[in-house]
């Protein structure tokens, strides 16, 4: 019973940086590989953590970060948050489906809700898609909708976004050639 719990909460990790719709579809159906300096499973609260160098790859998919602690829900529905740490982000990188281009995404923290099929990137949040780039303070993406949201943050203590905490969005020109 443990083993078959094991890769199913391994794939919904994945779902944390899987941007479904642009994502290679082909990479759902390729083994998963984690490798992490520590690995701690617990089976009665359905939570699994990786520590130290954590880098999990399926196909095109390579996710790296400092911590990735995935929880199974009653339901059977995966959470998963990847952190990053010792000044470096979390981050992911994946192939778009029938394209030569990658998505990549990068955070303090990412978390996944397989449920809602959502994506939060929290912190010095980006997102790149080609040449697009998009970064903000918390970044959302329903895969489901196929939406983008950025939001501000106000400072601590603070009731407003900090001026220099805009919502920065580069879109390049697109050759029909």
């Amino acid at each position: 019973m443990t083993q078959y719990k094991f890769p199913l909460i391994l794939c919904s990790a994945l779902a944390l940086t899987s941007v479904s719709a642009l994502a290679e579809r082909a990479d759902r159906d390729k083994p998963i590989n984690i490798e992490a300096d520590r690995v701690v499973v617990d089976d009665r609260n359905r939570t699994h953590t990786f520590e130290g160098n954590v880098v999990l790859t399926q196909g095109t998919l390579v996710m790296r970060g400092n911590k990735l602690v995935v929880v199974q829900g009653a339901d059977g529905f995966q959470t998963g948050v990847a952190t990053g740490g010792g000044g470096k982000l979390a981050t992911f990188r994946q192939k778009r489906e029938a394209s030569q281009e990658y998505i990549e995404g990068e955070a303090e923290r990412i978390e996944y809700d397989s449920r809602k099929e959502m994506a939060k990137l929290f912190g010095q949040a980006r997102i790149q898609s080609g040449q697009d780039i998009l970064t903000g303070d918390v970044i959302e993406y329903d895969a489901l909708t196929e939406n983008y949201t950025a939001f501000r943050l106000p400072p601590k203590g603070s009731g407003k976004p900090a001026d220099d905490s805009r919502i920065r969005m580069t879109i390049q020109p697109k050759n029909n050639n």
